[in-house]
């Protein structure tokens, strides 16, 4: 029996947390697993798991083999996609991590259309308004919307993005005029707490300098889509990404403020571990959303 058979029979047991489940997972026997998995430690001369009927663990040993062979193993699955990418349909399982504020808007539908045009990749799309560890958490990729820090990642620009700062003409004629981000000081404003900075919103000034605003408001919530509604509804200022907002400034219901003061390097990015061999099913997502991307503009 090869190494790689008895290695993947133990990361199909710690993905699924026991014999049982993997048995269930891959449809191999719960002792034929069993089997593999002890031949391994026998071939190591180390015990990789705790075995109880109650509990299962890995151990310290198991720990290091996991990391390095699920590694291992995904390379060489990424070097026969390679292979086979032009001679086969796009199969298997896509793991992406979003943010709640992309899946829930109008962009969120590119997802959707990959999903109708590839019926054979298994699309799993977790929305988090969090920056997932892609590798810890076995993700084959994320979409981030930001100003892209320096990381050990590969990105992808899928899109230019921009936040406007926003209110009805009622809220700007009764509080107005507003031409500095400083006069947010007596403005009732929405905090959508899923910004980085809360209270303080942060603008850059004509000479490249950062203003930073204390903000205060009768709302705070976690929503874009719902500071989109707060704002409409004329409540206060708000900042909302562009690809929320543009149907509300277009049709003319919410203006825009301080225009000159809001940085436009962003970007809606694809966001992938450096690997080898980038599996097929991972750049044909990319090329499909970039694609629709282009479409839109």
């Amino acid at each position: 029996m090869d190494t790689l058979t008895r290695m993947r029979a133990f990361i199909d047991v710690v993905e699924a947390e026991g014999f049982s489940a993997a048995a269930r997972r891959t449809g191999r026997s719960k002792a034929l697993l069993s089997k593999y998995v002890r031949e391994l430690e026998d071939d190591l001369g180390a015990l990789l798991l705790n075995r109880t009927t109650r509990q299962f663990s890995l151990t310290e040993a198991g720990h290091t083999y996991y990391r390095t062979a699920a590694d291992i193993l995904k390379e060489i699955d990424n070097l026969a996609d390679l292979v086979r990418e032009n001679n086969a349909d796009l199969k298997g399982r896509l793991r992406v991590s979003v943010p709640r504020t992309f899946i829930d808007a109008e962009v969120g539908q590119s997802m959707i259309d990959f999903a109708k045009s590839h019926p054979d990749v298994s699309l799993e799309i977790v929305a988090e308004d969090r920056f997932v560890d892609l590798i810890e958490e076995n993700f084959d990729l994320a979409i981030r919307i930001t100003k892209l820090e320096d990381s050990g990642l590969i990105a992808r620009k899928l899109s230019d993005f921009r936040v406007y700062a926003v209110a009805t003409a009622d809220v700007v004629a009764k509080y107005g005029p507003l031409e500095h981000p400083q006069d947010l000081n007596r403005v009732p404003f929405i905090i959508d707490t899923n910004s980085r900075w809360h209270n303080n919103v942060r603008f850059t000034d004509k000479d490249g300098s950062m203003i930073s605003v204390a903000v205060t408001g009768p709302i705070e919530v976690n929503s874009p889509q719902a500071t989109l509604r707060a704002a409409r509804a004329g409540i206060g200022v708000a900042i909302i990404p562009d690809f929320i907002a543009n149907a509300s400034i277009q049709s003319g219901e919410l203006v825009t403020l301080f225009d000159d003061y809001i940085a436009k390097d962003r970007g809606i990015y694809a966001v992938y571990p450096h690997r080898r061999y980038l599996p097929a099913k991972v750049r044909s997502f990319v090329d499909f959303l970039s694609a629709w991307f282009r479409r839109q503009h």
